[in-house]
């Protein structure tokens, strides 16, 4: 039933999305897009430390008119069986139904899926976060880092505020300690630390309309793109983690041009992480 409300929904949009595009498409011809951006430029960022009092770290982002929230949570688990030498990171998304009007309640459908993926490989790859030092007692207990990415609302590119969401989360998240006693981890009060973080991840997404490559597409764009790609670079500008969606493709000479692109964005981006991380110190 949901999906069949999904694509009535699609149907009765085509016209109008087609419409757009061929505006879109139009401007892009003379070097513009609809919100006056360049094509290299991304929105506005603001990002909110310590949005969720009650979570060990949270951040609520704002990318144009695209809206996030993450909150991390910080816990003794049991370590995989063959990683009992580090602690645990994951990473998880959802979208409200209020964000946007084609969100439906229900089980998460691929888009969701591969945002989540998508935000925790980059974090993950570029090994933000040194696990080995979340060890409890090797092999018995270690510290799991789990952040939650909620998006409140949608105006395109939830690769990018989602991951920043949960970057500037674990950057601010500090971390209890606990003792190993009588073969169970006690929490020793009052002794809180800063995750340790080893750099900073950030993730650029590119959308091709034509044969145009534009940063951080909004809502209209969003719905436009032939292709998109979301590389994400660390704080040396290393590439360490790629996405590529939808059905057409990039020329090498474009994904060069589309790693160049992250690596230039990518270091503004690390700036405002940075002063987010300092605001939480």
């Amino acid at each position: 039933l949901w999906e069949q409300r999904r694509l009535k929904k699609m149907a009765s949009h085509s016209v109008l999305d087609d419409l757009k595009k061929t505006q879109i498409l139009e401007l892009l011809e003379q070097g513009k897009r609809v919100d006056g951006r360049a094509l290299d430029e991304p929105r506005e960022l603001t990002i909110e430390i310590n949005a969720i009092p009650k979570a060990n770290g949270s951040a609520r982002v704002r990318l144009g008119d695209t809206e996030t929230l993450c909150g991390v949570k910080i816990q003794p688990d049991r370590p995989f069986p063959d990683m009992g030498d580090k602690g645990i990171f994951m990473c998880t998304a959802e979208l409200l139904p209020l964000s946007h009007s084609t969100v439906e309640t229900g089980p998460p459908q691929a888009p969701v899926i591969e945002l989540a993926r998508v935000v925790d490989r980059g974090i993950r790859e570029s090994h933000m976060i040194d696990v080995s030092e979340l060890v409890i007692e090797k092999d018995k207990s270690v510290v799991g880092v789990f952040a939650d990415v909620v998006v409140i609302d949608y105006d395109g590119n939830l690769f990018d505020a989602c991951s920043y969401a949960a970057t500037a989360a674990l950057l601010t998240s500090k971390i209890p300690k606990w003792n190993w006693v009588d073969e169970t981890p006690v929490l020793a009060e009052g002794e809180q630390t800063q995750l340790p973080i080893s750099t900073i991840p950030v993730s650029v997404t590119m959308g091709k309309i034509g044969n145009h490559i534009i940063v951080d597409p909004n809502g209209d764009e969003w719905a436009s793109m032939d292709a998109r790609v979301t590389i994400t670079t660390d704080s040396d500008g290393n590439i360490c983690a790629l996405q590529k969606g939808d059905s057409d493709g990039f020329t090498l000479e474009e994904m060069h041009q589309c790693g160049d692109i992250s690596v230039k964005v990518g270091a503004k981006i690390r700036e405002k992480l940075k002063e987010a991380q300092k605001a939480g110190q």
